[in-house]
């Protein structure tokens, strides 16, 4: 049976990033920003939500291989579990190490670094593409014979285990530095310092890093995000707008094997004619800033509610899409990401974002009452939607800012 040891984990996410907000809040850390946050649990929440589609045909790949092509019949017993854990978490090194090395694999992966906060938040915000891909390292284990199921919580744990190293909260572990990837570590490969770019790529185990050469310290302070800001706080341009960037590079080169070459070279490499190679730049402390538009105070409670709303439905339809026809699963998946859109747009106070906002409202109570559902829950949603409206329209008229 298969069980998603991610989703059923989401409550225990929000639970901690509650315990370690309050923390930093208690401690005036200020590792915590709302537009920041909000913008990376729309990352996940958007991952989730895509993921529905997929999920499905990416493990029928790997559960194909074994079924046919399997070269050995694995015994059932612990050391098969603890050959099993290595083997998903080696081969997570070399898919996490590839796609900071390879520009179409980064195209996916950048997603999750492109926040300038470190916190648990920053876990949750994941690509929606990166699944498209990720399966591929992992299918030698499935000619040796490891089994699906077990496979897939192996590496759904080694997955979980990442969530608690996105903290700054924790600063050194002793002498499990040696063996295990830690918050220390994982500061380090979330850094946009020059020193610290392509290390530290480790899943569970640090020792890969060690071994391969890709180890990293940390030492000097770290400033979190990509070389060149997204600056942007829109979950689906955050997953396109790189693969924008290499088109137009490629699009900009006559010849076809610099075309070629844009996709599969390492980020920062560009054709000759172009530049060549342009590698990041050290961190100017006295010019740096956060990307962090202004945006009215009045606006956080609508925003948490319509981000609330989302993440409920999001919840919703992860527990219960199985059950549901396609149909109202697109649909449901559509409006959730047109919220989670509009959320980042308020806080970035975008031109488009007041006609996005009221035909988004709209469209929602007219299909609200074309759905299926019991009269008491209809009433509910479409109560709470008008509401939404209402309260929109009235920040409006006080000429929000």
């Amino acid at each position: 049976m298969k069980v998603d040891y991610i989703a059923l984990s989401v409550p225990v996410f929000f639970i901690l990033i509650g315990i370690e907000l309050t923390y930093t809040f208690y401690k005036k850390l200020n590792y915590y920003r709302l537009n920041d946050s909000i913008a990376n649990l729309s990352q996940g929440i958007g991952q989730q939500l895509t993921g529905i589609f997929m999920k499905t045909a990416l493990f029928f790949g790997y559960k194909f291989i074994f079924e046919h092509w399997r070269i050995f019949d694995m015994p059932k017993g612990i050391w098969v579990w603890v050959l099993l854990f290595i083997g998903v978490d080696f081969f997570y090194y070399w898919f996490h190490r590839m796609s900071h090395q390879v520009n179409a694999l980064w195209a996916a992966h950048i997603v999750h670094h492109q926040s300038e906060e470190y916190n648990l938040t920053v876990a949750l915000r994941q690509s929606w593409f990166q699944g498209w891909f990720s399966w591929v390292f992992y299918l030698p284990l499935a000619f040796v014979g490891f089994d699906p199921i077990m496979f897939l919580t192996l590496s759904s744990f080694n997955t979980l285990y990442q969530f608690w190293i996105h903290t700054r909260a924790i600063k050194s572990m002793g002498v499990l530095e040696y063996v295990f990837n830690t918050p220390s570590h994982h500061r380090v490969h979330h850094g946009s310092n020059p020193k610290y770019i392509d290390k530290n790529h480790a899943g569970t185990l640090i020792i890969w890093d060690r071994l391969f050469n890709t180890f990293q310290k940390e030492e000097e302070e770290v400033f979190y995000g990509i070389t060149k800001p997204l600056a942007s706080f829109n979950p689906v341009w955050a997953n396109l707008h790189y693969w924008g960037d290499l088109i137009a590079t490629a699009r900009r080169s006559p010849k076809l094997s610099d075309k070629v070459k844009v996709f599969i070279k390492p980020p920062g490499w560009f054709p000759a004619h172009l530049g060549g190679f342009q590698p990041a730049a050290e961190v100017d402390i006295s010019t740096y800033h956060k990307y962090n538009p202004y945006y009215d105070a009045k606006l956080s409670g609508y925003v948490l509610l319509q981000f609330t709303i989302a993440l409920a439905l999001g919840a919703a339809l992860l527990f219960s899409y199985q059950k549901m026809q396609i149909e109202p699963v697109i649909s449901a998946t559509i409006f959730t990401i047109a919220t989670l859109v509009s959320c980042g747009a308020l806080l970035e106070q975008k031109k488009w974002q007041l006609i996005f906002e009221y035909i988004r409202l709209l469209i929602s109570v007219i299909a609200l009452t074309l759905l299926k559902v019991p009269v008491g829950l209809l009433v509910v949603l479409a109560a709470i939607q008008v509401i939404s409206l209402i309260w929109f329209y009235n920040l409006q008229k006080g000429k929000l800012k």
